[in-house]
């Protein structure tokens, strides 16, 4: 695999936490919970080497109001960010690389179950998410890349995600 997607790294998971405790840290009195969601939340899955997280914050004016702390650390505002309802932030290392996304809904959003049931899902279903990784795998080695690469899993993540859903709330 190229760079832009490369084998899982059960460091990912530490690196999360890591990132986690200090986001906490910063915007304990907005949110009220934040989890590991995207490829690198899954084991065994290849993925670009950049964190993705989901905070759930009480309302999006109140973290509007206590984001200063996050581009103090580093993080680049990105608003919206075109979905509707999310508060987008990225953040890159010293060398210009992106190391995290952090993706903030409100606690009512139904964004925040899609997202947790799309990767609960994937990390029970390992024939599912073998499935996912293999048409990672032949995008790549068509050399697809940037929106050609995520255009091409579209069709893919909302069966997968329709199906998550629908099993995640059997389980409830």
């Amino acid at each position: 695999m190229t760079r832009l997607v490369v084998p899982y790294d059960p460091t990912w998971r530490d690196a999360f936490a890591e990132e986690a405790k200090i986001l906490r840290a910063l915007l304990g009195c907005c949110l009220s919970d934040i989890h590991h969601i995207g490829s690198t939340a899954i084991p065994d899955m290849p993925a670009k080497p950049i964190i993705d997280m989901l905070g759930v914050a009480a309302s999006l004016a109140s973290l509007n109001r206590g984001s200063a702390p996050l581009i103090a650390i580093g993080y680049e505002a990105m608003g919206a960010y075109g979905i509707e309802g999310r508060r987008y932030f990225r953040k890159s290392n010293a060398l210009g690389v992106r190391t995290h996304h952090f993706h903030v809904y409100a606690n009512d959003s139904l964004d925040i179950e899609r997202h947790l049931a799309f990767r609960d899902y994937m990390r029970t279903h390992p024939s599912r998410a073998a499935e996912y990784a293999a048409l990672k795998a032949e995008l790549l080695a068509r050399g697809k890349s940037g929106e050609a690469y995520q255009d091409g899993k579209a069709a893919f993540i909302k069966a997968a995600e329709a199906d998550a859903l629908t099993w995640s709330r059997q389980r409830a």
